[in-house]
């Protein structure tokens, strides 16, 4: 319980490192629960005050390329490599890339606490943040098979039929051969299942009750 709240309060600080006098948090449009969430919350937080999102939300995917580098991976991902060591070595990548004191200081913080296998979690939670407060709405579809543009157009108005206004459907399409047909569609916080996979599976449960 302490190690957590300490941790809580090393993700506070450092939203309100860069902004002088300190002030709240300044809350994300959604909220993303777990460790990952309290990282890119106080991340938005402190890009929010500074008026740099676009700026951060672009530094961040050179962070993950860097994080995905071989010689940097191999020293972060090591369990037997002291924290000491792996800090300077993303410290000294950093250098390299001149990123803004918010990114460098929100890896620093990562480093510091351990926590630098989690960035791509921590990246991604901030890209769900990011496209929440562009007015976006994630949707993903999966289907047996890719669909055809006809197909995707038609998907494409029955889905902006569930948003509010101003808000900006995000299309992510998937394909799994297992779905067998119909479709799966995930759009904000609505799931429905119309694969039949799903069907089958319901028609056999109901046969094996009825024996």
């Amino acid at each position: 319980m302490a190690a957590a709240a300490g941790l809580s309060q090393k993700v506070r600080h450092f939203s309100t490192s860069l902004v002088r006098p300190v002030s709240k948090l300044v809350r994300p449009p959604i909220q993303v629960y777990g460790l990952e969430g309290r990282y890119a919350t106080a991340l938005y937080s402190a890009a929010s005050k500074e008026k740099k999102l676009d700026q951060i939300e672009k530094e961040l995917t050179r962070v993950l390329a860097l994080m995905r580098d071989p010689k940097v991976s191999g020293v972060v991902m090591n369990p037997h490599i002291k924290g000491a060591v792996k800090q300077k070595a993303v410290a000294d990548a950093l250098l390299k890339e001149k990123l803004s004191p918010i990114t460098v200081n929100f890896v620093k913080v990562l480093a510091e606490n351990g926590r630098l296998p989690y960035t791509p979690s921590v990246i991604s939670a901030f890209g769900k943040i990011m496209s929440a407060y562009r007015g976006e709405v994630l949707c993903s579809v999966t289907t047996a098979q890719p669909l055809d543009e006809a197909s995707l157009t038609e998907l494409k108005t029955a889905l902006n039929g569930f948003l509010a206004k101003g808000e900006v459907l995000k299309l992510q399409t998937k394909t799994d051969p297992s779905v067998l047909g119909g479709m799966i569609v995930s759009i904000g916080d609505k799931y429905v299942d119309m694969s039949t996979r799903t069907k089958i599976q319901k028609l056999s449960k109901i046969m094996k009750e009825t024996v």
